[in-house]
């Protein structure tokens, strides 16, 4: 299921994070009250009325040096390539400016459905200084408070109604699909075309569920897989190429849409921040993952290379624990063989189940070895396990009190289903409840 893409648009300091925030539930964003101070996470996943979708807030999009109103337009065609529904935010204090006007030039040419917001409207006596802005032509404005939180529920109710109907997906289930993500030129295009290349069994390319993507349907020894494009940035220019959270967007679309997510790193340039970030959206959304280093032929190797870069990856991305790491080159096609039976154990773990009775005997066995943990003189009794969901797997531990299962013994039950079951390439999730 893809869920539907809300994008928050707007000339600076009308409240794009605060209302952003609102939304999410959680402060996320940067917020002061000076224009352009928003650097954290743009993007996030929200629910409202059983609707589950995803939301930007594109004041956190950097466009860099551009002049004030060219960074107001880009930010604002980012939002339209990549939203179904787009919030149109406005200040109710200050009126309709001349920069409202030219962000709803740039809307009028979306051909997507256009939300427009009045912030700060802090109490109903404020409310006719809405009526200005139907001049901006797009229909009923609807008057909201972020800081108090007033008016979201009808605003949400209004971008609802908007959601795309069908956004499911069109594949057997047996199909892995499977998407490769990382920062630009790391080689995510060339890989794709290595692993089609290579087999040469592409049964046909079929337009993807989101927007422009072109999805790969390939069979490999009988099994499907779908390559699902995040490399194609068909719409080229400066704000595509520099933008660099752009690519951010891009992945977490696909990664969505993934059953196995493939983290590809630039083995000649090596690691740097944004990796361990874009990698962070995979785990955070429980998909399996291989971290892929690409360019090795272009790298200077002895013996001990590989081992030394295999550490720096584990250093890095310790909350990858499980991935396995595959060492290849889209170019010469060295090595590219190993990558598809990664690939296969990786989904296959993921959806992996145990049963109940040796899961409860391993569990037993890890507590003997180490006992549960007591806080003020209380001890950790665990009466029963049970894995209650795939994809990734989910545990949930019975216990007399969860507030004694302390996060490193959690980690310790972890790796003991890990050493007894394997689960290579998929996080694992373990709840503690109370026994009723």
């Amino acid at each position: 299921m893809v869920k539907p893409v809300v994008a928050i648009v707007g000339r600076p300091n009308v409240g794009k994070s605060t209302i952003f925030n609102r939304i999410v539930g959680e402060r996320i964003s940067i917020v002061e009250d000076i224009p352009g101070v928003t650097r954290d996470r743009i993007y996030s996943s929200a629910e409202w009325l059983n609707h589950d979708f995803n939301i930007i807030d594109t004041g956190g999009i950097d466009i860099g040096d551009e002049p004030f109103l060219e960074q107001i337009r880009q930010q604002a065609e980012i939002a339209i390539e990549e939203a179904d529904v787009i919030i149109f935010l406005t200040n109710g204090r200050e009126g309709v400016t001349a920069a409202d006007e030219e962000v709803a030039k740039i809307l009028y040419k979306a051909k997507k459905p256009v939300v427009l917001a009045v912030n700060k409207i802090d109490n109903p006596d404020m409310r006719e200084q809405i009526y200005d802005f139907y001049a901006l032509g797009f229909g009923e404005p609807f008057p909201i408070s972020g800081a108090h939180g007033l008016g979201l529920g009808d605003l949400l109710d209004e971008a609802a109604k908007h959601f795309p109907k069908d956004t499911g997906e069109q594949y057997d289930p047996d199909t892995i699909k499977f998407s490769l993500i990382g920062r630009p030129n790391v080689g995510k295009s060339s890989l794709v075309n290595a692993i089609l290349g290579e087999d040469r069994v592409i049964v046909s390319n079929i337009a993807g569920t989101t927007r422009d993507a072109i999805d790969s349907l390939v069979t490999v020894n009988g099994q499907k897989y779908v390559i699902i494009d995040t490399a194609g940035m068909r719409k080229k220019g400066k704000v595509y190429e520099s933008t660099e959270k752009y690519s951010v967007l891009r992945a977490l679309r696909a990664i969505e849409r993934s059953d196995v997510v493939l983290v590809v790193l630039d083995g000649e340039e090596g690691i740097i921040e944004q990796d361990k970030k874009i990698a962070g959206y995979a785990h955070e959304a429980g998909r399996a993952v291989v971290i892929v280093v690409n360019k090795w032929d272009a790298v200077e190797k002895d013996e001990k290379t590989m081992k030394e870069f295999e550490q720096n990856i584990r250093d890095h991305f310790q909350y990858l624990d499980y991935a396995p790491i595959v060492f290849l080159s889209a170019l010469t096609k060295k090595r590219i063989h190993t990558l598809i039976p990664m690939i296969d154990m990786a989904s296959e773990n993921h959806v992996k189940r145990v049963e109940t009775s040796v899961l409860n005997d391993v569990i037993m066995d890890a507590v003997a070895m180490n006992p549960t943990p007591t806080d003020k003189g209380k001890r950790l009794k665990i009466y029963y396990t049970t894995q209650v969901s795939v994809a990734p797997p989910t545990f949930v531990v019975f216990v007399n009190d969860p507030e004694l299962m302390h996060f490193s013994y959690q980690r310790f039950l972890a790796n003991r289903i890990r050493d007894a079951f394997g689960f290579e390439g998929t996080p694992i999730k373990i709840f503690a409840r109370e026994r009723k």
